[in-house]
């Protein structure tokens, strides 16, 4: 694999530094990039600059110095050169290059898979909506990122749960259950009147007429009576709507956290008895405070309060608990801006109980402005309100949506510009994506009706194009591009990714003709590297959760 010969060169001009006697090994990090210029070689690197206030010698002499023990062969290196102050650009043996074709040949759908992770355990949550009304474009988002960090995770050799926490106690439930009869009466031709704070979206007036429909009068005048089942009802209607939505959108969880079971398994208290076990609990005014100010929140934190209802704060915490317990390394939340203030808090009780505070790490999810005929796009056509996931789905697609929304850095506000997601043209990231891959797709198609077949093969002598080797040195960084977006948590970078491979591809097959029916072997091998080419682009379309369509 390329990483590897990447390695070995890396490994090879630290063995060469180290002869030179200038420093000691934990003085040596060498940082390998591509070159941009084929002129200057495959690849390049700045160590005797970065060496040169530790040796006390000019940069270039410090390179002729480096060069003098270093091992060419060793490196499946042909050429070195010095170049400007002092970098050292590395030529490399193609056929050695090329040898990584059959690597992604043989691993198909697997290649860019490691085990970066070593099986460390991840427990995310995301989206973790109310189960109250439609997921609005937040949610969209944190579901794109959210999912698409999974997939990453999962390739890098994470074990990963997902997670989705549902709020199902407090006053919104109550007032969703309010609603819903409200809803239910009406559709039984009763005068009932929605209250002012009750949710008036279409789906409840949907969902009382399903409980009119199915349960008849049995509900009318016993609303305390059947107060638990009328619950039930709704909760279920609505999460299952929001599972249809999330579904529809690639989205699927493993495991879904109800709230009110945490206070049935009386978790929420014993969490406090715990922290008050550990000192951090103090009566003040009747309610119980945590000392988050000793984890350095801003203030402390009322988890019961005088009345004896708990606060929003102490599920969360029994709910972290209860991640902990499950064996989990790390638990990653993946949470709207509106919770920003909420972060410190958490970590705070974590911390009390005795874990490390990066045992949690919040990522914050800012906000999406929908754009349209440039200009800012509010209301739903539908529910005259909010734009909703289903709305997105339904204007631009699920490709679409998905990669405009983990193209970007979760932590940064964005546009989402819905002509650009609509638009077939090349300025279009993901129609340009998804055409390299069909691009490819047609390539082999038109091969195999012309009798051409993709040759399987140690080393391809016969890819020998600069754009060739550039494309194949693009696909040899993949399973180094997943293991970094896995640990630094960042999905977007396959999306750069994605874009340079299609960019490559795409310049590669405007500088020379595939199919020469004049040279079959050479034909044969360009055949293997287009099918490497997609296969590479399909794994990575799927890590962020976008189709690889075959023609477009």
């Amino acid at each position: 694999m390329i990483q590897q010969l990447k390695e070995n060169l890396k490994q090879e001009i630290k063995n060469a530094v180290l002869k030179t006697g200038l420093v000691q090994d934990e003085a040596v990090n060498v940082i390998l990039e591509n070159t941009r210029d084929k002129t200057h070689g495959d690849y390049a690197t700045n160590v005797a600059m970065q060496l040169t206030k530790i040796a006390k010698k000019n940069p270039r002499a410090i390179a002729e110095d480096i060069l003098n023990h270093f091992n060419k062969e060793q490196a499946n290196v042909t050429q070195v050169d010095i170049a400007g102050p002092g970098f050292i650009n590395f030529f490399m043996d193609q056929n050695v290059l090329t040898r990584s074709i059959k690597d992604i040949l043989e691993a198909g759908n697997a290649y860019g898979k490691s085990n970066a992770g070593n099986g460390a355990k991840y427990n995310v949550e995301y989206v973790s909506a109310n189960p109250t009304g439609d997921l609005h474009l937040g949610h969209a988002r944190g579901a794109a990122l959210g999912d698409a960090l999974c997939r990453i995770l999962s390739a890098a050799g994470y074990d990963v749960t997902r997670e989705y926490y549902v709020n199902d106690a407090g006053n919104q439930i109550n007032n969703l259950v309010i609603s819903a009869y409200t809803r239910y009466l009406q559709a039984l031709g009763r005068d009932a009147k929605l209250p002012e704070d009750a949710y008036h979206g279409p789906d409840i007036i949907e969902l009382g007429k399903q409980m009119a429909a199915e349960h008849e009068s049995k509900f009318v005048d016993k609303f305390e009576e059947f107060y638990g089942e009328i619950r039930q009802i709704a909760l279920t209607f609505e999460l299952d709507k929001i599972k249809r939505d999330l579904g529809d959108f690639g989205v699927e969880f493993d495991m879904y956290t109800s709230e009110q079971s945490l206070y049935d398994q009386n978790l929420v208290a014993k969490s406090i008895s715990l922290l008050e076990e550990k000192g951090y609990i103090y009566d003040e005014d009747g309610a119980k405070w945590l000392r988050s100010t000793d984890f350095g929140d801003d203030k402390d934190r009322v988890l019961r309060k005088s009345d004896g209802s708990f606060t929003y704060l102490t599920p969360d915490v029994a709910n972290h608990i209860e991640k902990l317990k499950r064996g989990n390394d790390k638990l990653v939340d993946i949470w709207g801006a509106d919770h920003h203030g909420y972060i410190a808090r958490v970590k705070a009780a974590m911390q009390a109980l005795g874990h490390e505070a990066d045992k949690l790490e919040v990522d914050i999810i800012q906000m999406v402005r929908l754009i349209k005929d440039g200009q800012e796009f509010k209301m739903s056509k539908r529910t005259g309100k909010a734009v909703t996931i289903r709305d997105l789905m339904e204007e631009v697609g699920v490709d679409a949506t998905r990669y405009f929304f983990v193209m970007r850095s979760g932590e940064t506000q964005m546009d989402f510009d819905i002509n650009l997601a609509k638009e077939q043209s090349n300025s279009n990231p993901v129609f340009y994506a998804q055409y390299a891959h069909a691009r490819a797709c047609s390539l082999l198609r038109q091969a195999e009706e012309k009798g051409f077949k993709a040759a399987v093969r140690d080393t391809y002598t016969l890819i020998n194009h600069e754009k060739e080797y550039e494309v194949i040195k693009l696909m040899g960084e993949f399973p180094a591009i997943i293991a970094d977006a896995a640990s630094k948590r960042l999905p977007h970078l396959l999306c750069n990714y994605i874009n340079d491979l299609a960019t490559a591809f795409h310049s590669m097959y405007n500088a020379e003709k595939v199919i020469d029916e004049n040279n079959v072997e050479k034909t044969n091998e360009k055949l293997a590297l287009i099918t490497a080419i997609k296969m590479t682009m399909a794994n990575a379309l799927n890590l962020i959760g976008v189709s690889a369509p075959e023609k477009m």
